[in-house]
C-alpha cells in the first residue's frame, strides 16, 4: 500500500508540474501592461502599477503532514511574488495587535486609533477591524492615488458582480455587504501600521519569520508613493498584494513555515507566537461571506475545492499561489504558479495519494 501511495503522490506532483501557470516570466504582457492588472481587466489610469514587479519563476510546491516534509518540487527557495497571499500575513500581524493590546476587541471602531482622517466620514466612521479583515468595511476613499472604486464590482472566487469592474455603485453599511477590495486592504495595512509604529516587515520578521527558522531572502516591498510620517518618522506602508506592484516576495518554503505556525494554533517550538485562540478566530465564516475568514478562504460547503475536508483552508494569491490548511489530514501544502482552474485536480490526486 505504501509503494502504492507513493506512486499516486509522484503523479499528483506531476499533474501539478503540467499545470503550471501561463504568466510570462517578464511578469508583462506583449503590450507592457503588467499582468495582473491585464488579467484584472483594467485600463488606465487604473491600472497604473506603483510598486516593484519581480519576474517570477517557475512552478514549485512542498506538502507537509505531520510537520514533516513529505515532498517537495521545483525550487521551493526561490523568493516570488505571492500577491493576495499577503492578505493572510496582514491577518496574522492583527493577530500580533490583538495580543498586544493594541486592538482591544475586532468589533471596536478602527477609527479612533488612526492617524488620520481617513474614518473620518459618514460612511467610514463606524468600520471595526472585523470588518477590515473580513472585507465587509465598504470603506470609501482614496489611498496612494488609488480610489476605492477601482475594485467596485470585482469578481474574486465566489462573488457575483452586477456590473463591469471599476464601475462605481452605491455603497453599503460597513458590515453588510462583501467585497474583495485591494484600496480597501491596503487601508487595514496603513492602520495596523499606525498601530505598531513600526514598518509591518520589520514586525513580521522580528516576531514570527525569524522566530519560525524563515529564510533571510523574503521582502515586503510598498509603493513609490506609500511612504508615510509617524511620530517624526519616515515608514512605507505595504500592500496586502501585488495588484499595482509591491506586496510579499517569498519563498515556497518560507510560505509554507506561516503555514505550520498557523495549522499549530500559533504554537513553534513550545513557544505561543501568536495569541491564544487566533488561529480559530480566523476560520470564523463571516456572516455575510460564509466562505471567507479574517482574509483567509474557506471551504465551507466545499465550494473552493470538493476533493478537500470542509474544515480546510487557505491563503490564495492570484497567478495561483495556494497556501492550503487541512486539519483533518494534518496537512499544510503550498503550490506556486499552478493554474488555479486545475488546482482542485491536484487536491484531489495528493489526498486519494495519503489515502493509500
Amino acid at each position: 500500500m505504501l509503494i502504492a501511495g507513493m506512486n499516486e503522490l509522484k503523479e499528483a506532483i506531476a499533474y501539478a508540474k503540467a499545470a503550471e501557470s501561463k504568466w510570462p516570466a517578464s511578469m508583462k504582457m506583449p503590450d507592457g501592461q503588467f499582468v495582473m492588472t491585464f488579467d484584472s481587466g483594467e485600463k488606465a489610469p487604473d491600472n497604473e502599477v506603483l510598486g516593484p514587479v519581480t519576474p517570477r519563476g517557475g512552478h514549485s510546491g512542498i506538502v507537509y503532514r505531520g510537520g514533516k516534509v513529505l515532498a517537495e518540487w521545483g525550487d521551493v527557495a526561490r523568493p516570488d511574488m505571492t500577491f493576495s497571499v499577503a492578505k493572510s500575513f496582514l491577518s496574522v500581524l492583527a493577530g500580533l495587535a490583538v495580543g498586544d493590546g493594541l486592538i482591544k476587541g475586532l468589533d471596536d471602531k478602527a477609527g479612533p486609533s488612526a492617524l488620520d482622517d481617513g474614518f473620518a466620514s459618514e460612511q467610514n466612521k463606524d468600520i471595526t477591524w472585523r470588518h477590515l479583515l473580513t472585507q465587509t468595511s465598504e470603506w470609501q476613499g482614496t489611498l496612494f492615488d488609488k480610489e476605492d472604486r477601482i475594485d467596485h464590482n470585482r469578481v474574486v472566487g465566489l462573488a457575483v458582480a452586477e456590473a463591469p469592474k471599476g464601475t462605481r455603485r452605491q455603497l453599503k453599511k460597513p458590515g453588510t455587504f462583501y467585497e474583495y477590495n485591494d484600496v480597501r486592504v491596503n487601508r487595514l495595512s496603513l492602520s495596523l501600521l499606525q498601530l505598531f509604529k513600526e514598518p509591518l516587515p520589520s514586525v513580521l520578521k522580528r516576531r514570527i519569520m525569524d522566530p519560525i527558522g524563515a529564510s533571510q531572502d523574503w521582502k515586503w516591498d510598498g509603493y513609490r508613493n506609500s511612504t508615510v510620517t509617524i511620530d517624526g518618522k519616515p515608514m512605507v506602508s505595504v500592500p496586502g498584494g501585488g495588484h499595482w506592484g509591491g506586496g510579499i516576495v517569498i519563498s515556497a518554503r518560507d510560505l509554507a513555515l506561516m503555514g505550520l505556525l498557523v495549522a499549530q494554533g500559533g504554537v513553534w517550538d513550545g513557544k505561543q507566537l501568536l495569541p491564544t485562540g487566533w488561529t480559530d478566530e480566523l476560520v470564523k465564516p463571516c456572516p455575510v461571506a460564509p466562505f471567507y475568514g479574517l482574509m483567509w478562504w474557506l471551504n465551507t460547503n466545499k465550494r473552493q475545492f470538493a476533493a478537500a475536508s470542509e474544515r480546510s483552508y487557505f491563503a490564495l494569491g492570484w497567478g495561483s499561489h495556494i497556501v492550503w490548511i487541512d486539519p483533518d489530514n494534518d496537512l499544510v501544502t503550498v503550490l506556486r504558479w499552478i493554474d488555479r482552474k486545475q488546482a482542485p485536480g491536484f487536491v484531489e490526486r495528493l489526498l486519494g495519494a495519503i489515502a493509500k
